[in-house]
Parts: C-alpha cells; sequence; structure tokens
C-alpha cells in the first residue's frame, strides 16, 4: 500500500495548527532574540524592567500557545491514522498476511509529516510580514532604542524543520503500534464497539439500565482519546475566547486579536473534528442502531448526548484556566512591570464569561444538529459489508 500525497493534505487540521503554532512562536521568539541584541544599550532601570516584561511574555505566549497547539495536533495525528487503519484495514491485513512487517507497512506514513511542514513554513513566512509592526507596537513608548528585524535560521530549524521530521518519526511509530493487530481482525474489519444483548442490570439500584444507556457509556469507554478531543476543544474556546476579552486591557489591541484568531481556529477546528469524527468512529454503531429498528433521535442520543457534560466540563476548566493564567502573569510575570507601564488591576470578567458561554453552547449544538443529519445518511449496507 502506498500512501501518497493527498492523503497528507487530509490532515488539513493538523496544518491548520501548525500554522497558527509556528506563526505565533516564531513572531514572539524572533523578537526576543533580536531585543537581546540591544540589552547592552541599556543604561536606565525603568529599560531594564520593561524589557525583561517584554522577554517574559515572548517566552509566556510561546509556551502556551505552542504547547497547546502541539498536544492537539498530536492528538489529530493519534486520530487520523487510527481512522486509515481502520478504513484500510482489509488492504492492510493482505499485506501482513503476504508476510510484511508492521514496520515496513509503517515506514510509509512518514509522509504525514507533510502536513505539518505544509502548515510550519507558511506560518513562518508569514510571520516575518506582521513583525514591522509588531516590533513598533511592542515599543511603541520608545522606552527601549530601535529593534531592528533579523532571520533567526535557529528558529526555522526549530520551529520548521524538526517538527517535521518529528511527526514523521511519530507517524510510523504510532502505526506500528496500531498495528499490532490479528490479520483476521484486520481482514474483517472488526469494529472496536460491538453491540450487546439487552439483558443488563443496575445492581446497585435494582433497576434495568436501557439497552442505549449502556451503549452511551460503552461508546465513552473505547473512545477515550475522542473524550479528551472534545473536552480540550471546549477547554480552548473557553480559554482563549475569555482570554481576548482580558487582553485589550492588559496589553493590547493586537494581543486580543492574535489571542482571539488562535482561539477560534484552535478551537473550531478540533470541536468540528471531534464531532465529526463521532460519526466516523461509530458508523457501523449506528447502521445497526438502525438495522434494529432505532429512531435517529435514538441514535443520536446513544452517541451524541454523552459528549455533551464532557464538553461543558472543558468548558468550565478553560474558565478557570483562563483566570488563574492571567491573574498568576498580572501578579506576577508583570509586577515590575506596572511601575512603567501601569498595569491593570484584573478580575474575573462576567460579561466576558456570559457571553463565550452562549457562543459556545450555540456552536455546540449546532454541530451537533449538523452531525446528526450524517446520522440519517449513515448506509445500513456498512454493515451488511462487514460480514459479522
Amino acid at each position: 500500500m502506498v500512501i501518497g500525497l493527498k492523503n497528507a493534505v487530509k490532515l488539513v487540521g493538523i496544518t491548520i495548527m501548525c500554522f497558527c503554532a509556528v506563526f505565533v512562536c516564531n513572531l514572539f521568539l524572533n523578537f526576543n532574540i533580536d531585543v537581546m541584541r540591544i540589552e547592552s544599550e541599556l543604561t536606565a532601570e525603568y529599560q531594564t524592567i520593561f524589557y525583561d516584561a517584554l522577554t517574559s511574555t515572548g517566552k509566556v505566549v510561546s509556551s502556551l500557545s505552542g504547547g497547546c497547539l502541539l498536544i492537539t495536533s498530536v492528538v489529530m495525528l493519534i486520530f487520523y491514522i487510527k481512522q486509515y487503519i481502520n478504513s484500510h484495514s482489509k488492504e492492510l491485513g493482505i499485506l501482513k498476511a503476504l508476510g510484511y512487517s508492521n514496520m515496513k507497512i509503517a515506514k510509509n506514513f512518514w509522509i504525514f509529516g507533510l502536513s505539518v511542514f505544509m502548515g510550519a513554513l507558511p506560518g513562518y513566512l508569514s510571520s516575518f510580514l506582521l513583525m514591522p509592526a509588531f516590533y513598533e507596537k511592542q515599543n511603541e513608548d520608545s522606552i527601549l532604542p530601535e529593534i531592528n528585524v533579523h532571520i533567526n535560521l535557529i528558529l526555522f530549524l526549530l520551529l520548521v524543520v524538526v517538527p517535521s521530521v518529528m511527526f514523521g518519526f511519530l507517524s510510523v511509530i504510532l502505526t506500528v503500534a496500531k498495528l499490532k493487530r490479528p490479520v483476521i481482525k484486520l481482514l474483517k474489519e472488526i469494529p472496536d464497539i460491538k453491540i450487546k444483548k439487552f439483558t443488563h442490570k443496575n445492581t446497585k439500584s435494582g433497576k434495568e439500565l436501557s439497552f442505549l444507556s449502556e451503549l452511551r457509556k460503552a461508546t465513552l469507554k473505547s473512545k477515550k482519546t475522542l473524550v479528551f478531543l472534545i473536552a480540550f476543544a471546549s477547554f480552548c474556546f473557553s480559554a482563549m475566547m475569555q482570554m481576548s476579552f482580558s487582553m485589550d486591557e492588559l496589553a493590547s489591541e493586537l494581543f486580543a486579536i492574535m489571542i482571539f484568531m488562535i482561539g477560534i481556529v484552535l478551537s473550531f477546528t478540533t470541536l468540528f473534528l471531534g464531532i465529526s469524527t463521532v460519526i466516523s468512529a461509530n458508523g457501523k454503531t449506528i447502521a445497526m442502531l438502525k438495522v434494529e429498528g432505532y429512531s435517529v433521535k435514538q441514535c443520536e442520543s446513544a452517541i451524541f448526548s454523552g459528549y455533551r457534560p464532557i464538553a461543558y466540563i472543558g468548558f468550565a476548566i478553560g474558565t478557570v484556566y483562563q483566570y488563574i493564567l492571567l491573574k498568576v502573569m498580572v501578579e506576577v510575570v508583570f509586577r515590575e512591570f506596572s511601575e512603567v507601564g501601569n498595569m491593570p488591576e484584573y478580575g474575573f470578567d462576567v460579561k466576558a464569561f456570559v457571553i463565550c458561554l452562549i457562543s459556545f453552547a450555540f456552536l455546540y449544538e449546532i454541530m451537533m444538529r449538523y452531525c446528526g443529519g450524517k446520522i440519517r445518511k449513515c448506509p445500513i449496507k456498512q454493515v451488511m459489508e462487514s460480514g459479522e
């Protein structure tokens, strides 16, 4: 089996994530390196304080945005590899039956690292378009001497080359792990979730548990990666959106716009991928429910309703996280900077919380409805062809 460029293109979510991560990280880290060039020219104490505040900001923003986007990209990569193997299990099973080793099959998956390169390179190059305005904004009060833009090749190596190679290698390792399944299971395309007979009881309350309730629990337990992605997408939406409301006062409009755009891209991409993957990951289960006579509404309840509490838990954690993060940044990181920049006090923004919660609820339910529509198109023939 040959893994082509078109397969790497399908990982558009990872490409978008990498573009955003490299764009932001290169912007701030390049500025940090360039501002270090003028450190010897600083003579006044207020200049040193301002210098420390700027470099601290760059480190914090780069670590947070780059770290979050890196984690999300890895999760998405695991998702896609698992999906690819499940959808091509017969072909992979035939190759293993013919004597191909897991490593020999998996080495073709290195091309998935191109999805990182296709996002990292444009992100790196496009960041230089904003750098002159960004540098000027960072030093708009001319507290520091003039800071010139330089191309620091070490960042190209660390932000473009290394991640691309790392993701290519990671793709191979993950594929080897996913291929460690008996050949017969690959050939028969045995699904992860099996429908059990309706014979269950709750031993604690003595009441019968409905089949759909148990299916809902089984779905969540067997799709832990998907549960994480739904929670993480909700977390990102909550944290980034609420944070962008505060950045206008705490930093600048440019910061607010950047945080807002990162939050939109990160949360929309992960949330849409997570919800839409529920359909593909549970396609056979849905089709089997329809064969058994369950309605579309019941299918939606069995597959989707279990993820709703997870999403709102992620939103709540994101709210707490962004509050603690900004509070720490204001009280610790920028404590000395307040002497020069007059940093305002930070408190929990109830208005931002309400706006973000309503927006999230609307977006989440719209996406759920969209995926619910896909249930109606889920072919029953898919079950008949599985041979189970």
